[in-house]
């Protein structure tokens, strides 16, 4: 039998290097809260069991995700089929940041988190950051801290409530209930959690791996910072019309099957890989915790072979910022479509495929010169279910507005636009929606309010 692989996904000497008080209180609890993950064999998994008839990966008491098989058909679609693994939580977590003014000024109860997939050690998360099995305690571990304020909380404290897709290529329709509530309660703080000004957490986008995946979900989920919104290229109406008549073309038919026998991949002692070593493999780790809910335990993981490039192209049009949005579907999605990044896709995944599969724009955006730039940050995806998912976010300042549009998939739009369909389900995806916090991050300290 070959050695196991063995990494450490997170420890405490991995906590980033964070500048000012943020960064001492961030190295202070690094000190006791940290992930410490270990590559195992997929047979070593404890409390998890590949099913006799469909080989898929299960936990043992039916709660937490699953890892199952997904056939795709895309009629019109430069690949016109594909089978791979995907994730399956079915169930609808909560990610909730709790908001106070102090002297006027927003603050956002912030904790310091570590995940067991994070690369660098502990990351910003939201106030609560829990899955259904988590607060009802599923796992056995203690109560999660908070949740009292995001469970009916009455509607004058809702600043945001709406349930947002994740990433739609490796979760089947996951869905998370994104909540931003204000209180004037006095609220005691535990350790691990710090009270945050939006221009430092902002700070935090491009002070390394900081911020996570799901602070930053949540983040764009805030209304528009004030000012006028100037006139867009199209109207919200256009834009809806659109993205309508891009959902009710032929698009994307999925249906799961079991992960055993699934074409084009194969189970070792330690991962599920693609034959052609590309795309993601799932493998099986042990984590062992302090700080956290559960000290040990062990689970599957999806982990990307590649870092990925997402990115908004930028323009002004009329003396109004735009971003080229591109209405595209994913296997896993709910709807036929949503609105992405101009580009979103990991380069090396295209290697083989035919031309056309390529992805609009990449070149644009990945060998863009400095002086086009305007935000450049490797940030990670969520570390609970991948391991080093990391990807490049930018935004890239474009030529004007030129021919973007043509391919017709894709439209020029602003933030309020963005933030208008925000408040609804399944029209912008985790990925876009990160990437308007990092535009707001541009903004400057007017924005915080």
């Amino acid at each position: 039998m070959a050695a196991p692989v063995s990494t450490a996904a997170s420890a405490p000497a991995a906590v980033p290097v964070v500048p000012g008080a943020v960064g001492r209180w961030f190295a202070e609890v690094g000190e006791r809260t940290y992930t410490r993950t270990r590559r195992i064999p997929l047979d070593a998994l404890e409390g998890w069991h590949t099913d006799a008839r469909t080989g898929d990966l299960v936990h043992d008491g039916g709660g937490f995700f699953s890892v199952g098989g997904l056939d795709v058909t895309a009629p019109d679609g430069p690949v016109p089929h594909w089978a791979q693994p995907v994730l399956h939580q079915p169930e609808t977590g909560i990610l909730g940041l709790l908001v106070k003014d102090f002297g006027g000024v927003p603050h956002y109860l912030m904790q310091a988190k570590p995940e067991p997939g994070n690369a660098g050690g502990l990351q910003l998360a939201p106030t609560v950051q829990a899955t259904r099995s988590n607060f009802t305690r599923a796992h056995g571990g203690l109560a999660v801290p908070y949740l009292r304020h995001f469970r009916n909380p009455p509607p004058r404290a809702l600043i945001a409530d709406v349930r947002q897709s994740e990433q739609g290529a490796w979760f089947y329709r996951k869905r998370n209930r994104n909540m931003i509530v204000r209180t004037t309660e006095d609220v005691a703080v535990l350790p691990g959690h710090r009270w945050m000004t939006l221009p430092q957490i902002h700070a935090l986008l491009t002070a390394g791996d900081v911020v996570n995946m799901d602070a930053r979900s949540v983040l764009a989920c805030l209304p528009p910072p004030p000012g006028p919104a100037g006139r867009a290229r199209h109207t919200g109406r256009e834009i809806l019309c659109w993205l309508t008549e891009v959902r009710s073309r032929p698009g994307l038919r999925t249906r799961p099957v079991p992960l055993r026998g699934l074409p084009g991949w194969h189970r070792a002692e330690h991962a599920i890989r693609h034959d052609g070593g590309r795309f993601f493999e799932v493998v099986a780790v042990e984590v062992r915790a302090g700080g956290r809910e559960v000290r040990r335990w062990t689970q599957p993981m999806l982990r990307p072979c590649g870092t990925g490039v997402i990115a908004f192209l930028h323009t002004r049009i009329d003396g109004v910022p735009h971003v080229l949005v591109h209405a595209a579907a994913e296997p896993g999605g709910v709807d036929a479509a949503e609105l992405t990044a101009t580009v979103c896709c990991t380069p090396e995944n295209y290697a083989g495929l035919p031309v056309a599969a390529r992805p609009r724009f990449l070149d644009e955006v990945r060998d863009a010169p400095p002086d086009r730039v305007l935000f450049d940050a490797l940030l990670s995806e969520e570390g609970g279910r991948f391991h080093h998912a990391l990807n490049r976010y930018r935004i890239v300042a474009a030529d004007g507005a030129g021919a973007y549009e043509a391919a017709g998939d894709f439209r020029w739009v602003t933030e309020r636009q963005i933030c208008a369909l925000l408040r609804h389900s399944h029209y912008v995806t985790v990925q876009a929606r990160t990437l308007l916090t990092c535009l707001r991050s541009l903004h400057g300290p007017e924005a915080s309010r």
